[in-house]
């Protein structure tokens, strides 16, 4: 299995335009939206999740490009995790798909995208696509996919729905072929109950890395932001007591650990800092976008 990485920041990227912080003036390598590109044969492809940066993405990675007919993609369908517009807006980017693309998500997530926010009704108007429910025992092409639900917390513009969770998601797919086995759990409000054993054997962890502190965005700090707006966003931080990073000190196995989804505000984010050099000795990885795995 291969795995791309298209996109690696939260929402808004890296650095994001509305913000004029030490992090985002400072150089450090962009990085978009996060999403996942991820194959058993290199020429059939699957995106888990679709940022808003997904034409870009596309169009910067060779082995997603459009051929050898005319309207011909090699991107196969989709699925969300969550319904967060990072998350999805990209799919109305690829409403040009012939034919449309079957997307699978939680029943709560594809309400959302059609009775919250429409999405599926403006797509629809251009291809019919499949909007199917995802299960554990779901396959893509020969891939197959696990799902643990590890949160109920839905994006603002739902937030008048009475629809039942889960809301967010993790996905761990596994290529028979190869045995190779990828965790994608990109938002996590906490060490949701199951997960070590959702993640035991797997060849690669790729984990929420939005905030490195429990207090990265609170008070009088550079992004101006309140306090209690980062616990309501519903990331579990990197360190701390209870954060990932010590989880995954502790952890033992040759399970790769890699994080993504990184907010503008986390310092992580400057390879010269202590907090980027803490994370690689703990044993985890901060990797670029463009950076491919194979399982």
């Amino acid at each position: 299995m291969r795995v791309l990485l298209l996109g690696t920041a939260a929402g808004g990227g890296f650095p994001q335009w509305n913000c004029a912080c030490r992090l985002c003036k400072s150089g450090a390598t962009p990085r978009s939206q996060d999403c996942v590109a991820i194959s058993a044969d290199g020429k059939g492809w699957y995106l888990l999740n679709a940022s808003p940066d997904i034409r870009s993405q596309i169009l910067s990675t060779p082995v997603l490009a459009a051929g050898p007919g005319p309207r011909e993609i090699p991107i196969l369908g989709g699925l969300l995790t969550d319904a967060e517009l990072d998350h999805s807006l990209g799919l109305l980017m690829l409403r040009e798909a012939g034919g449309g693309l079957p997307i699978r998500a939680p029943d709560a997530v594809l309400h959302a995208l059609r009775d919250c926010f429409g999405m599926r009704e403006i797509i629809d108007g251009y291809a019919g696509w499949e909007w199917l429910p995802i299960s554990s025992g779901t396959t893509l092409g020969s891939l197959m996919v696990q799902v643990l639900p590890v949160s109920d917390k839905h994006p603002k513009y739902a937030r008048s729905s009475t629809v039942d969770g889960p809301w967010v998601v993790a996905y761990r797919i596994e290529d028979p072929a190869t045995g190779g086995v990828l965790v994608y759990a990109p938002c996590l409000k906490s060490w949701p109950d199951g997960f070590d054993e959702f993640v035991e054997g797997a060849d690669l962890v790729l984990l929420d890395g939005t905030f490195y502190s429990p207090s990265e965005m609170s008070g009088a700090t550079s992004a101006g932001v309140a306090d209690g707006v980062q616990h309501a966003m519903g990331h579990l931080p990197i360190a701390g007591e209870h954060g990932s990073l010590a989880r995954i000190a502790a952890s033992r196995g040759t399970t790769r650990w890699a994080y993504t989804h990184l907010n503008n505000t986390n310092p992580v984010l400057d390879a010269t800092s202590p907090e980027h050099a803490e994370v690689l000795a703990s044993g985890a990885e901060l990797p670029l976008d463009g950076t491919e795995f194979k399982l």
